[in-house]
């Protein structure tokens, strides 16, 4: 059930994209305005995360998380029927809401209802419905959009959301913890990430009021630590971050998801106009990546019960610059050997990263504040997601097309090598065994 709601939650951020033209076309719309429908989504979900985390653990996260399921598929119905763009693109922001609640909630459930002896294994299964899902949406979409309209997109989540709102029973249920929301801090977290992203989105086209927003966004975050400076549970985990281990995680994460998204947008660059595919070909020549990293994601849950985590990651890391690398140095052949070995050791790398690191940011908070843990564990996969995104709008600006990817390609590549430096830095703490 877990499962079945993460993959709502990927395919939707997943298969929007392939929809923008029908949906310019059949509600009338600038085609540059339809770009809200993906980033209204994406928006949402970084405001929600940290706050629905907090609510988890205030409130329960069984009933948070199904509170999520309902919002996501009340606006699913909304997105469905929507009859103009801005009504869309509230639809989807409410949505994104609810995506939020069910990200940062989810692995404070997988923590009260999985035996521990199960846990790194069942994560594993997690960073594979993740892979399998992120893969699958661009086709999913294509394949509904070959037989019905773009509306259909969404109207599929419904009896799905129905079907995880009947089970939610089954889930196992932990008492909340007696506190208040900071107000302030809710409003300080809201402006962080909405000054964050719309700078982000405008840091290639105007450069100076995107620089302007993203300094507003560290001022915000500047003023929520001041806020909740004595707050035992602090909107942004603070109390977590203290930790060696979970703060070497989370800068992990940021860098390895930072170079994801660079590759992921470089990619199809360079093959099809560097290598000079169609993009069909292109979009086959990318799927052993994501083949490679649902093989190895439940093969790296199993390793995480017996290895260091620390080890494990950075070996992650490691192959996915080593395979990042080779993608970007190597001169082009027609039939893009190299390249696919590339690709294919990326993704084993990624697989083997994501399961013990997801593991440790969870395992390494109490069990009261795993709530705060599973928040942080997404923002820091979104953060890092957005400033890949961040490059890669810069390279475009500042490097000819001809260059773009394979630059873009060899940042992913170091952005890797330092996750899988700092993942390193981690092995003398779990020595200790601090983590």
């Amino acid at each position: 059930m877990l499962l079945m709601a993460l993959v709502l939650v990927v395919l939707d951020g997943a298969i929007a994209n392939v929809a923008l033209p029908s949906i310019a076309a059949s509600l009338n719309a600038d085609p540059s305005s339809t770009v809200w429908v993906v980033s209204s989504y994406q928006l949402a979900v970084l405001v929600a995360l940290l706050p629905c985390g907090a609510l988890g653990e205030i409130y329960g996260a069984r009933r948070v998380f199904l509170l999520g399921v309902a919002l996501f598929t009340l606006s699913s119905a909304a997105c469905a029927f929507a009859g103009s763009l801005p009504v869309l693109v509230a639809a989807r922001f409410v949505q994104g809401l609810g995506a939020g609640a069910i990200m940062a909630t989810g692995p404070m459930n997988l923590r009260v209802s999985v035996p521990q002896r199960l846990l790194g294994t069942i994560i594993g299964f997690n960073a594979m419905t993740i892979a399998i899902s992120a893969a699958a949406g661009p086709g999913v979409a294509g394949a509904i959009l070959s037989v019905a309209s773009w509306p259909w997109l969404f109207a599929v989540n419904i009896p799905l959301g129905i079907i995880v709102l009947l089970a939610g029973g089954l889930l196992g249920q932990m008492d909340g913890v007696k506190r208040q929301l900071n107000i302030a801090a809710l409003g300080a977290n809201t402006a962080m990430f909405i000054l964050f992203f719309s700078g982000a989105e405008r840091i290639a086209s105007a450069p100076v009021s995107g620089s302007i927003m993203i300094g507003g966004s560290v001022l915000c975050l500047a003023a929520l630590l001041f806020v909740e400076r004595k707050s035992a549970a602090p909107l942004v985990p603070t109390d977590l971050l203290a930790e060696p281990a979970f703060r070497v995680a989370v800068i992990a994460s940021v860098a390895c998801f930072t170079g994801q998204m660079l590759s992921y947008v470089a990619l199809p660059f360079y093959l099809q106009h560097t290598l000079q595919m169609s993009p069909v070909q292109a979009g086959l020549y990318m799927m052993p990546w994501p083949i490679a990293t649902i093989i190895i994601a439940p093969i790296s849950g199993r390793l995480a019960d017996r290895f260091k985590t620390a080890w494990l990651c950075a070996a992650g890391g490691g192959l996915l610059a080593i395979g990042l690398l080779i993608a970007g140095l190597t001169p082009p052949d027609p039939r893009a050997i190299a390249f696919l070995i590339g690709t294919v050791i990326a993704g084993t790398g990624f697989g083997l990263f994501q399961t013990p690191n997801n593991r440790i940011l969870l395992l390494s908070a109490p069990k009261a504040r795993s709530g705060a843990a599973g928040a942080m564990q997404g923002t820091a996969r979104l953060m890092g997601q957005t400033l890949g995104a961040i490059s890669m709008s810069l390279i475009f600006a500042t490097v000819p097309l001809a260059n773009a990817p394979n630059l873009a390609l060899i940042l992913a590549g170091s952005c890797a090598a330092v996750s899988a430096f700092v993942s390193l830095s981690r092995a003398r703490y779990e020595a200790a065994g601090k983590g």
